[in-house]
């Protein structure tokens, strides 16, 4: 590896919700990675600018942060709102909004799986990044390709029906649901979950079959791209669940260290401050002592170990035979966002399916003044809202806690890992590269969520060897 300094070009950028540099350090011979990391270099502000707000404008204002996973700010916010009022929102208020939510989770999940993974996984890594996009995947692949984007745009006008926008939901509010649905509207619902399904039965076996031989081409992501962390999600009746139930936790084995409502985070989750990023990690605090822990499709299935539907059941038990249980490969949450595609497909089914849908949809509400708490699992994993609200219904203090963030610590061993199996010995611009962005892209990294960047920056990754650095390479 040359000392001299030196910079290489690539276009386009790469295909993650923001944008990113990476550091890598190594020693001084060059041998050795010494230590890496993900960088954020941006501004976060969001939780300043909510200060002085009316709290009841806070599910359409968060919603606002970003533009990929609106429907979970939106409902976190109405979760946090409820919580302050002390109320309960009405049986048919809170099915919508988990109606609402399983739409915005296949949208979020095709969009992963089939726009900022699938040209990894149907052009594969090594494929000139020119080509390794989703126009790639389009000709390439243009059946599988017209059915993902179906998918997804299936998922998104469940979302706008119930939400009220496809973008920016507004119909969750504190105390519920501002409209009642009628017969019209479940109807073509139901119609939409149900060729949402018949085309999931058909992607599906693709999507396994094109990660297995991505697995196979480079072995290194299944023998050496393991992260075995405590993993954190959501639990109900014994099953995953996204907007309601306790927050349960489990170490590397599986054991069950904590389970514990929202309202108690702060006793168990601790955020950290770093010198060099303005991302900051969190860490599960138990008995005195930090642990790293993951959020996420693979996270919420290796806590709760069952979806607690048919299909979304049966295809795990597929996915236990190849990545254990609890699971640690970094790459099996692509698989992971798979069986949650289905269960959220099936589960929204069982939703609109439900007589108590007809309903009334919301209670009156009042600030008291103090603390309200609420959560959901965005599809990238757990997103916390947690407000100080006065008298007068004014926001006084909020904090938010996002999926990006509680996977910080895990993305950086990965990225550390997909460096390690890619640039030492291998002074190869265009692996490295590769290796790294799909290490990130595994778990979907929302950066806007993250930081609320002000500005944009390409990824960029600074070799630095024995302290100095000696190329940067940008895509």
């Amino acid at each position: 590896m040359s000392k001299s300094n030196k910079t290489i070009k690539i276009d386009p950028i790469t295909r993650i919700e923001g944008h990113a540099r990476v550091f890598l350090n190594l020693s001084d011979d060059g041998k050795n990675l010494e230590s890496a990391g993900l960088v954020v270099n941006e501004l976060r502000g969001f939780e300043k600018i909510l200060v002085g707000m009316e709290a009841d404008r806070m599910p359409h204002i968060t919603g606002r942060i970003c533009g990929v996973c609106p429907t979970a700010h939106h409902l976190a916010a109405s979760n946090a709102l409820d919580n302050a009022a002390g109320i309960e929102a009405p049986v048919a208020a809170k099915l919508l909004r988990e109606l609402m939510y399983m739409g915005h989770l296949i949208h979020s999940h095709a969009l992963s799986l089939f726009v900022l993974q699938g040209p990894d996984l149907v052009m594969g890594l090594d494929a000139d990044p020119a080509v390794r996009n989703v126009v790639g995947v389009v000709q390439a692949a243009p059946d599988v390709a017209k059915k993902a984007l179906l998918l997804r745009t299936i998922g998104q006008k469940i979302n706008e029906m119930v939400g009220g926008r496809g973008t920016h939901p507004v119909t969750s509010v504190a105390g519920g649901i501002t409209f009642i649905i009628d017969k019209e509207k479940t109807t073509q619902l139901k119609a939409w979950l149900d060729e949402a399904l018949s085309l999931l039965k058909e992607l599906a076996p693709v999507v396994k079959q094109l990660l297995l031989k991505q697995v196979e081409l480079h072995p290194a992501m299944l023998k050496e791209w393991i992260t075995p962390s405590w993993s954190l999600g959501t639990v109900r009746n014994g099953s995953v669940s996204m907007v309601e139930g306790t927050l349960k936790a489990i170490d590397e084995q599986g054991n069950v260290r904590a389970e514990f409502p929202i309202q108690d985070y702060d006793r168990h989750l601790v955020e950290s401050v770093l010198d060099w990023s303005y991302m900051k990690p969190v860490s599960i605090l138990d008995n005195g002592e930090q642990h790293e822990y993951r959020v996420g499709s693979l996270a919420r299935i290796n806590v709760a170990g069952k979806y607690g539907t048919e299909l979304a059941d049966a295809e795990y038990a597929e996915f236990k035979k190849l990545g254990g249980s609890p699971c640690h490969i970094t790459v099996m949450q692509a698989y992971a966002k798979l069986i949650e595609t289905i269960w959220a497909i099936e589960h929204g089914s069982e939703i609109i399916r439900d007589k108590r849908i007809f309903g009334e949809t919301r209670v009156p509400v009042k600030f008291p003044g103090g603390r309200g708490v609420g959560h959901v699992e965005a599809p990238r994993g757990t997103l916390i809202h947690d407000y100080e609200i006065d008298e007068n219904g004014i926001i006084r203090a909020a904090n938010l806690i996002v999926a990006t963030q509680q996977n910080y610590s895990l993305i950086n061993r990965t990225v550390h890992q997909a460096a390690n199996s890619h640039v030492i010995g291998l002074p190869d611009d265009k692996a490295l590269l590769n290796a790294i962005e799909f290490g990130i892209r595994c778990y979907d990294p929302c950066l806007s969520c993250a930081t609320h960047a002000l500005g944009a920056m390409p990824l960029e990754v600074t070799i630095n060897r024995g302290g100095r650095r000696v190329r940067t390479i940008r895509r």
